[in-house]
């Protein structure tokens, strides 16, 4: 799928977002395409299960919660790899291991940190693994577990039993919400579980996220804020939600 497609794509949830529906003419006008076109696309991402179409437009699939990882690779993408690079500086050099959650901002972490050497790195993100896995100077350990298809992520035991079973020096968290009331959150409670048994074995975590996950509360709590000692997040982070976060202890990195 071509950059562009993806970013129209993502422009068609962002309004079905906000309204529920949305009719053909406004998406031909927001986007600036032709009406064929967006027909195109709307009939793809309701083969992809994304949204329905209707007569004159589509509406939203009401199983929606989370924008696939396919689709959100695009968003943010310059602030994400800022971000990834500031994560990678904060690790100490040397011999050390890191667990990494799935999402695209870890991702970016990931590619960054793929050119060191004698670094272990354990994951239960299939994307990741694969972007890493051929590195011969990395030790990549991927979990088992169930694979939910929005996010390519291995959840429940046996995702919860590897992190269990093994300590790591930090793990880096992606996020669908970090705020000072709810710590770090995603949108679904078995990935939340498998996650925070990655957090409870590591000696340090540290949440990557855009400004745009700074503030936000979604359904399931994947680490209390007295778990996290490192955020790091771009300059579109909302200020006062961040001196909030930082005054529960959580040092924060701004790119």
């Amino acid at each position: 799928m071509s950059r562009k497609r993806s970013e129209r794509m993502l422009a068609v949830l962002s309004l079905l977002d906000a309204d529920g529906s949305v009719s053909l003419g406004a998406l031909t006008h927001e986007l600036g395409v032709s009406a064929a076109t967006v027909r195109r696309d709307l009939a793809d991402m309701e083969d992809q299960g994304l949204l329905v179409r209707t007569h004159g437009g589509a509406r939203l699939r009401l199983a929606l919660v989370e924008v696939p990882v396919r689709l959100r690779d695009s968003q943010s993408r310059e602030a994400k790899l800022r971000i990834a690079r500031r994560a990678a500086e904060l690790l100490p050099g040397g011999r050390y291991s890191v667990a990494l959650s799935g999402g695209t901002t870890t991702a970016e972490v990931a590619r960054v940190l793929a050119v060191r050497p004698e670094l272990a790195i354990i994951t239960n993100s299939l994307t990741t693994a694969m972007a890493i896995a051929s590195r011969p100077n990395l030790k990549v350990i991927i979990t088992g577990g169930v694979v939910r298809s929005s996010s390519f992520e291995a959840v429940g035991a046996l995702a919860e039993n590897t992190f269990n079973s093994i300590n790591v020096g930090t793990a880096i968290l992606g996020t669908d919400g970090i705020s000072a009331e709810g710590g770090a959150t995603t949108h679904d409670e078995t990935e939340a579980r498998t996650n925070h048994a990655m957090v409870a074995h590591a000696q340090r975590v540290m949440v990557v996220a855009d400004g745009s996950k700074v503030g936000r509360l979604t359904l399931a709590k994947m680490a209390d804020l007295g778990e996290i000692h490192v955020l790091v997040t771009d300059s579109t982070a909302d200020q006062e939600e961040l001196e909030r976060i930082a005054a529960a202890g959580v040092e924060i990195h701004v790119v």
